[in-house]
């Protein structure tokens, strides 16, 4: 995204308002993507994760006959049910959870808080929400153990269309002691620190910032990303998405330094996940080849304590 792009997402022309008008003008809407499955057959990893490791980014799909897809949704998905996704976190070794609710399920929540519900305070949940929610609504959330709500600034998804709205947004959640979690285009976190740094509560980058690996350690996008990581004490950064940084594909090794880089900057804000089942993702990973990177970018026993298990224990507020 250049300048120009991300001022027009800033003031309320991207996303929502594009789509209108090539609309308007007669354009003929793209057919709907439908994204690729998870790898069935996650690997047990040869790394064993410390006992109460979280992953602290991961997603339910359905089933569309209980939690139907948002008609307004980016993208076709297959089911990934509850089941499945408890199947996986006992072979990788997870036992607590960060369910982000996914764009497909639109504002219904459901998915994440049934989940939540089942967990015995193993699991707590990422929301979407409008401006239009009600304080009820958002009280009922936060009591079924939603925790944050997630803006997803990339034109593929929506975008943010009014950032007025967003304001709101943030400072009626922030009243609740959530955080928010961000999603951005690659190359834009200088365009968006000014707002962030000025955000009355802590927020947390998805995926490392977008960062792409072909571009270097050097790259203004990820040196931009380190420094606010650095100067900010409310921003947290999620050590997730190797597969979508890499540059050489699999096992996904010139992203490592990258993971590296952003642990040692601010080894207290970082939190880790898989990202399951892996949406809008160009190479499929093996959730057990995931796990089996965190000793290449967290070598020592401290540090994957504090990735796994200490920081989002307190981010997320598990008991």
């Amino acid at each position: 995204m250049n300048r120009r792009e991300c001022l027009h997402l800033l003031t309320g022309l991207a996303g929502v308002a594009l789509a209108s008008d090539a609309h308007a003008q007669g354009a003929e809407p793209k057919a709907m993507p439908t994204i690729t499955p998870p790898d069935p057959n996650p690997k047990t990893p040869s790394f064993k994760l410390p006992p109460k490791s979280c992953d602290s980014h991961t997603h339910i799909f359905g089933p569309a006959s209980r939690y139907p897809f948002s008609e307004k949704r980016p993208y076709n998905t297959a089911d990934a049910p509850l089941e499945t996704f408890r199947s996986l976190h006992e072979k990788i070794g997870v036992e607590r959870c960060v369910i982000v609710n996914a764009t497909v399920h639109g504002t219904d929540n459901r998915v994440v808080t049934d989940a939540i519900a089942q967990s015995e305070g193993a699991y707590k949940g990422i929301a979407n929400v409008s401006d239009e929610m009600s304080e009820k609504e958002l009280a009922a959330l936060d009591k079924g153990g939603i925790c944050g709500c997630r803006f997803a600034f990339l034109k593929r998804l929506g975008g943010v269309g009014d950032m007025t709205k967003f304001q709101r947004i943030v400072h009626r959640v922030a009243e609740l002691g959530w955080h928010i979690d961000v999603y951005f285009e690659p190359g834009t976190i200088a365009e968006f620190a000014p707002i962030l740094t000025a955000l009355p509560t802590p927020y947390v980058i998805d995926h490392m910032g977008t960062v792409e690996a072909g571009k270097g350690l050097s790259d203004p996008g990820f040196t931009a990303l380190l420094d606010l990581q650095k100067k900010d004490e409310k921003c947290w950064v999620k050590i997730t998405g190797l597969e979508r940084a890499s540059a050489a594909g699999k096992p996904f090794h010139d992203a490592v330094p990258f993971a590296e880089a952003l642990i040692d900057n601010a080894p207290d804000r970082v939190i880790w996940g898989t990202d399951w089942p892996h949406p809008n993702i160009k190479v499929m990973p093996n959730d057990g080849d995931l796990v089996d990177l965190i000793p290449l970018y967290a070598p020592d026993k401290a540090t994957q304590q504090k990735l796994l298990v200490d920081n989002p224990a307190r981010l997320f507020k598990f008991s």
